[in-house]
C-alpha cells in the first residue's frame, strides 16, 4: 500500500533544509557550503535531500525564492495603503525594498559574489520572472492610482508596470555589476552616480514625472552599498 504524502511535513523538512541552506550561505559562502554539510546538521540522508532538491543549485534557487517571497510580503502593505498618495506609494515602495535589503546586507552580499556564474543562469532567470510578477501587480494597482489622481500620465497602467518592472530588473542588474566593480576600485563613485541617475531619469519619463522626483535613485541608500 503505497504512502500517503502529509503536505505540511513535507513542506516543513523542505523550509528546514532552506533554513540551513541560508545560514551556511550568509556565514560560509555559497562557494563553500557543501550538501554533505546540511545533511549533517539535519540528520539526514541524501536521498532525502535529493528527494526535495535536484541539486546544490537549485536549493540555492530556494533560497531566492524565498527571498523574493519575503520582500514581496513586506512590500504589499505600502501599496494596499488606503491613507498614501500614489507618487508616496511609489516612494515607500522602494525605499522599503531597500531597507529589506540593507536589513539582509550579509546575506546579500554572498549571494551577490556567486550571481553572475554561469552555473547560476537558471536561479538568475527564476528570480527576474518572480520579481516580476509580483512587483508588476503591485506597481499596476499604484499606477492606476496616480492615473486617477493626476499625478501619472501613463495610458495603460499593467502595460506600462510591466515597462517599469523591466527598468528595475535593469537598474538592480547594472547597480549589482557596478557594486562588483566600485569594490575591485574599477569605478569611481561619481560613475555609479552617473549610471543609476539614468535609470531614474527613464522612470521618471515614462511616468511623467517632475525631473528629480523618481524613486529608484536614494542618495542614502546609495551611500550605505557604494560610498
Amino acid at each position: 500500500m503505497p504512502r500517503t504524502l502529509d503536505p505540511t511535513a513535507h513542506a516543513l523538512r523542505r523550509d528546514a533544509f532552506i533554513d540551513v541552506a541560508q545560514r551556511l550561505i550568509q556565514t560560509k559562502g555559497y562557494e563553500q557550503l557543501s550538501v554533505e554539510e546540511i545533511l549533517v546538521e539535519l540528520g539526514a540522508s541524501k536521498g532525502a535531500f535529493y528527494h526535495y532538491f535536484d541539486s546544490k543549485e537549485v536549493l540555492l534557487a530556494a533560497v531566492v525564492d524565498r527571498m523574493v517571497d519575503a520582500a514581496t510580503v513586506t512590500m504589499a502593505p505600502v501599496a494596499d495603503d488606503p491613507d498614501l498618495r500614489a507618487i508616496e506609494k511609489l516612494h515607500c515602495l522602494f525605499s522599503t525594498l531597500a531597507g529589506w535589503k540593507t536589513e539582509r546586507k550579509e546575506l546579500m552580499l554572498e549571494l551577490l559574489r556567486v550571481w553572475f556564474s554561469d552555473g547560476n543562469t537558471i536561479v538568475r532567470e527564476q528570480l527576474r520572472r518572480g520579481v516580476a510578477s509580483r512587483l508588476t501587480l503591485l506597481l499596476a494597482t499604484i499606477i492606476e492610482q496616480g492615473k486617477a489622481e493626476g499625478v501619472f500620465t501613463a495610458s495603460w497602467p499593467e502595460p506600462v508596470a510591466r515597462v517599469l518592472v523591466a527598468l528595475i530588473l535593469g537598474a538592480n542588474e547594472t547597480a549589482s555589476q557596478l557594486f562588483l566593480a566600485r569594490q575591485a576600485g574599477a569605478v569611481p563613485y561619481e560613475e555609479v552616480e552617473r549610471t543609476l541617475g539614468a535609470y531614474n531619469e527613464a522612470f521618471e519619463r515614462i511616468l511623467g514625472l517632475p525631473s528629480g522626483s523618481g524613486p529608484i535613485l536614494d542618495p542614502q541608500a546609495l551611500r550605505t552599498w557604494f560610498g
